[in-house]
This record gives C-alpha cells, sequence and structure tokens, in this order.
C-alpha cells in the first residue's frame, strides 16, 4: 500500500499550485471567512451541492460569485421569490404558430454552476422541482428529459427560518446538499480589513484560474485519496450514533433525536473526508478530516424533537456529543 500512497501523493501534490492560485484569486474580494471558501471548494471537488446559511451582509452571495468567475464554467444567479415558479427554474414548452408545434426553452438551471440565491423564499413547488435536478443532474420538461452538462453544481444560500418571509426547505431537498454550512460574523480584524477594502472602492478584477477539464483532474485526484477501513468503520458509526444513539451509551441523547442521518450522509463523509484530506495536502484521509467535516454533513440531516427545542439544544449540541462518544481507530 505504501509505494500506492506515495503516486497519490505526488498527483496531490501536482494539483497543490491550482488550489493555491485559487485561494489567491479568491482573496482578493473575500476576507477571512476561510472555512466558508473551505467548504465551496469541497463541494466542488466532490460534485457536492453546498447550502450556505447565515443573516444577510455576510458575504455570502459574493463568494459564490468570485468562485465563479475564477472558474471558466456557465454560471447563473437565480433569485428566489415568493412568485417564482417552475418553469422560471427549469424551462417549459412554448408553442410556435410557425411551425403548428411546441418548442423546448431551456431555463437558466442548465448551466454549470447555480446560484440559487436565498432559496428558502420560494415556494414548495420551485422546491420540489430542484429535487430530479440535484439529484439525477436532468431536467425534465414534458414528456422529454435533458441531461446537464457536468460540471453541475447547485449552491445555495438562505436566511435562518426566523427571519420574515422564509419557509424551510423540505427535509427530501435539504438532504440532497452534501454540505449545511453556517455562516458566521467576521472577526474584528477581518471586519476592519473589510471596511478598508470597502473605503478603497476599487473594483477587482478576478482572473479565471480552472478550466472544466482541470475541475475533473482534481476530482479524479480527490477519488484516488487512501481511506483506511478503520476510518470507513468510524464513519459509519458515527452515522449510527445518531440513528441509535443507545447502542453508543448516548442515552441523554436519544431523547433528543427524531430521526438520524440518512445513508447519504455516510457516503458525503467519505466524499468530504477525501476532499478535505486533499486540500490539506495528503494523500490519505484520518480521523480528524471526518471530525472536521462531520457537523456541515450532519447538522441538517439529524433531525430534533420537540423535547430537545425545549431544552434548547441543537443539532450541532447533539453532534458535538456523538463526536466526543465514539471511539476514534
Amino acid at each position: 500500500m505504501q509505494p500506492e500512497i506515495q503516486q497519490i501523493k505526488s498527483k496531490v501534490a501536482e494539483q497543490a499550485d491550482k488550489i493555491h492560485q485559487l485561494n489567491s484569486e479568491l482573496s482578493k474580494v473575500i476576507v477571512g471567512q476561510e472555512m466558508m471558501i473551505s467548504r465551496l471548494m469541497i463541494g466542488l471537488l466532490t460534485g457536492g451541492h453546498v447550502l450556505l446559511e447565515g443573516v444577510p451582509g455576510l458575504a455570502k452571495t459574493t463568494a459564490i460569485n468570485a468562485l465563479a468567475q475564477v472558474l471558466s464554467v456557465r454560471f447563473q444567479r437565480i433569485q428566489f421569490t415568493p412568485d417564482l415558479l417552475p418553469a422560471d427554474l427549469l424551462g417549459t414548452m412554448i408553442y410556435i404558430p410557425s411551425d403548428g408545434d411546441f418548442r423546448t426553452r431551456k431555463g437558466p438551471i442548465f448551466s454549470n454552476l447555480i446560484l440559487a440565491d436565498e432559496i428558502n423564499r420560494a415556494p414548495s413547488k420551485v422546491q420540489s422541482a430542484l429535487l430530479e435536478v440535484m439529484q439525477e443532474r436532468q431536467v425534465t420538461i414534458g414528456d422529454e428529459s435533458f441531461s446537464l452538462e457536468k460540471p453541475f453544481l447547485v449552491l445555495a444560500t438562505q436566511n435562518p427560518i426566523e427571519q420574515e418571509g422564509t419557509y424551510p426547505l423540505p427535509e427530501a431537498q435539504v438532504d440532497r446538499f452534501m454540505l449545511k454550512v453556517r455562516i458566521t460574523y467576521p472577526t474584528p480584524t477581518d471586519e476592519r480589513r473589510v471596511l478598508d477594502m470597502a473605503l478603497e472602492d476599487r473594483t477587482r478584477t478576478l482572473n479565471p484560474v480552472l478550466s472544466p477539464e482541470q475541475i475533473f483532474e482534481m476530482q479524479d485526484v480527490v477519488r484516488m485519496i487512501y481511506i483506511d477501513d478503520q476510518v470507513k468503520d468510524y464513519i459509519v458509526s458515527l452515522v449510527r450514533a445518531t440513528r441509535e444513539p443507545e447502542q453508543f451509551k448516548l442515552h441523554k441523547v436519544a431523547p433528543l433525536i427524531d430521526f438520524g442521518a440518512s445513508p447519504r450522509a455516510t457516503i458525503f463523509l467519505g466524499f468530504a473526508a477525501r476532499a478535505s484530506a486533499f486540500l490539506a495536502g495528503r494523500a490519505y484521509v484520518t480521523p480528524q478530516d471526518v471530525k472536521d467535516v462531520a457537523y456541515d454533513v450532519l447538522r441538517h440531516r439529524v433531525i430534533l424533537t420537540y423535547e430537545a427545542e425545549a431544552e434548547q439544544q441543537t443539532s450541532d449540541d447533539v453532534i458535538k456529543t456523538i463526536l466526543n462518544a465514539v471511539p476514534v481507530p
């Protein structure tokens, strides 16, 4: 196994310069928020959709726009509003009188990178329309299905559901997001840098540094990252602990969990841990890689009971308890 690890390590090292260029370009407009940038990178490297949650003004939309500018891919920003219709997103059939026939008009979803801005302000019909798009990477209009061009990635932003005019996303749709990332306020130092940049009032041009072919090449390397059987068992144990906490002697946690994480969480934990190891320049996954991405993979998949809400317990609190209880290999 050692020679194979060395081969993977050399391939990871070959991609390091591209990652550095990407981070360098993004840093021109994004101050701090390293965790948000790394999660967007994990989504890009694995093809997993990412949901960013935070109050307005935390650079969620700016970060995704910046990422789109440094990638040589087709980009569409879709503003989700209460009056948005599925046809506005997917496309529709229009009648052509001169031909006496219907013709398909494709919607903005037919792009490589989709910014679904304030996704939880749209009604349930629009949310349902995204299910097939995000899972099967295809769109059905009328009787015909259209495959979406690769790479295809949905990067969504949402305001906390306590904000006026927001709707909680259906569990089936939330589960299709690989990561749900909570964005917090910047540190005082970073906020001062944001102020300085704004007062300079200079237009910062971002240069494309990655083509689709280079993205595919990086994704291929990520799929080579080695995961030991013990680490795989650790991933399975973490997810099982959200469903059967008593089996892991988490008796205090059991009454707080209504539904545990789906098998999709197990798969996504493995994918995200691989991408985390790749970004760290390693050819293998460590248990710490799994821990680092566990909150973002699990927080929207662990559904809490009313008892948990009454005790002001969050899904992050439950995940923290699980991470501390499940033995690390």
